[in-house]
């Protein structure tokens, strides 16, 4: 089944008068039950923020936005703990040598030389660190 068809019969299920779409309260109740907590003005801002016709419920489409964008979410954060574990000293930067620390606590010894090579393939504005955005690059590849 594609995925665009498990969003379908997910949003099916979460509208429950069958008007095709999800009212803040239909939002809300859904999030209980996968066992998160939602306040109906939470949910109320959600689909404000998301609904593309400003009738203030979600249709299919802005739901999958709404779904898949929380996705993205998840991904960044788990990117910048990722990140947060290789910077040094909280610089906002990863230098050879946090990345050669590092390395080493994973088992994989390299050399100050070997960790510039790598960040140098990286490393966009050839300032010999990795930022966020140069980390994500990498991550990605």
């Amino acid at each position: 089944m594609d995925k665009y068809k498990q969003y379908e019969r997910v949003f099916n299920h979460f509208d429950e008068d069958g008007d095709m779409k999800i009212s803040p309260f239909e939002l809300q109740k859904c999030v209980g039950l996968i066992g998160g907590v939602m306040s109906l003005e939470e949910a109320e801002a959600t689909i404000t923020s998301i609904d593309l016709d400003g009738d203030g419920l979600l249709r299919l489409e802005d739901f999958v936005k709404l779904v898949e964008g929380a996705g993205e979410e998840e991904k960044e954060n788990d990117l910048k703990e990722a990140f947060a574990m290789y910077e040094m000293e909280r610089s906002g930067c990863i230098l050879p040598e946090s990345l050669k620390r590092m390395l080493s606590r994973l088992g994989e010894a390299k050399t100050i030389e070997e960790c510039k090579l790598m960040i140098a393939h990286y490393d966009i504005n050839g300032d010999g660190q990795l930022n966020f955005d140069e980390f994500k690059i990498m991550m990605s590849s």
